[in-house]
């Protein structure tokens, strides 16, 4: 018995709704798709369909079966879809969407190098605002979220990204330097809009047995959606913002700004690439996203606050806060 034939024929009985009508989809005779299924249940030793006159149902174990035989019919289907993608040149065009941030402050900079591996793609960057779910428009979506992703398309972590406040040096030289959350109380700060912070900020200590603090900034002297407006100020020492990693990254690394209360934790992000199905992945997509996990490594840590020194005590997610 071909059992990989079995269990796509049996996803189609499904699919179908009768035996009859997955024998039409797969051009196959009614007698073959029976005989294919009878195979099956004799080689599992378990019935698999409840049969009647009327209508097919599935059995407690065949319900289980089914999950399992399309979860190994997708990877049969993506690992032939690389081996074709392996023996093609990537070429042609290819539609991404993700966050307005991640594109200036992350990507920008690698499009050179990947133009120079793959001359005959052509990207088209769709940036024009935040960044929620998958957009089965799109080749690739880029996105950020704090909980684990949900629903029926491919996703790969890129990284994570953590949350932290920084400032210039050249404000903290003039306004000192915070010790503890409390103390942002006499501090310009930069937070989002107020309609985001109704539950406060939770700081998490990195200090065994240290005590977690909540709370919001008392003295907010600008409130902003925009990452990029937040970043630019606090270059310019305008005050303490809360940033994520990816964005003050090479800042940190040179010096332009400091992280404050760095034995304190806010919240993190996981960055993902997500694709709307597995099957038939077009060569360039896979170029592009395996030179994402590339750059970005593709873990389930923050490597800018590791590459600039400065990374949390304790390992591991953080809350929501």
């Amino acid at each position: 018995m071909d059992q990989v034939r079995a269990m796509r024929v049996f996803s189609h009985v499904i699919d179908q709704g009768s035996l009859a009508g997955a024998a039409r989809a797969l051009d196959l005779a009614p007698a073959v798709v029976t005989r294919l299924i009878s195979e099956l249940e004799e080689h599992l030793g378990a019935r698999l369909l409840h049969r009647s006159t009327r209508r097919l149902s599935l059995t407690d174990v065949g319900e289980a079966y089914l999950e399992r035989a399309r979860r190994i019919l997708s990877d049969i289907e993506e690992a032939e879809a690389l081996a074709s993608a392996a023996t093609n040149e990537p070429r042609g065009h290819l539609r991404v969407l993700l966050p307005p941030a991640i594109a200036v402050h992350q990507l920008a900079k690698h499009l050179p190098r990947f133009r120079e591996q793959h001359p005959h793609v052509t990207l088209e960057l769709d940036a024009l605002g935040p960044v929620q779910m998958l957009d089965a428009a799109y080749d690739l979506t880029i996105l950020s979220t704090r909980q684990p992703l949900d629903g029926e398309f491919v996703a790969r972590r890129l990284a994570r990204t953590e949350v932290i406040m920084c400032a210039s040096p050249d404000y903290l030289d003039r306004r000192g330097r915070p010790r503890h959350p409390r103390d942002l109380k006499a501090h310009d700060t930069m937070m989002p809009p107020v309609a985001q912070l109704q539950r406060g900020l939770l700081f998490q200590s990195c200090v065994p047995g240290g005590e977690d603090f909540q709370g919001t900034p008392s003295r907010v002297a600008l409130t902003t959606s925009s990452i990029d407006t937040k970043y630019a100020a606090a270059l310019h020492g305008f005050g303490i913002a809360g940033l994520p990693s990816f964005v003050i990254g090479d800042a940190l690394m040179e010096g332009a700004l400091e992280r404050v209360l760095p034995e304190w934790r806010l919240f993190d992000y996981t960055i993902w690439a997500a694709m709307p199905t597995r099957k038939f992945v077009p060569a360039r997509t896979r170029a592009f996203l395996d030179f994402l996990l590339q750059v970005f490594g593709g873990e389930d840590r923050d490597p800018w606050l590791a590459a600039a020194g400065c990374p949390s005590a304790t390992p591991g997610p953080l809350n929501a806060g």
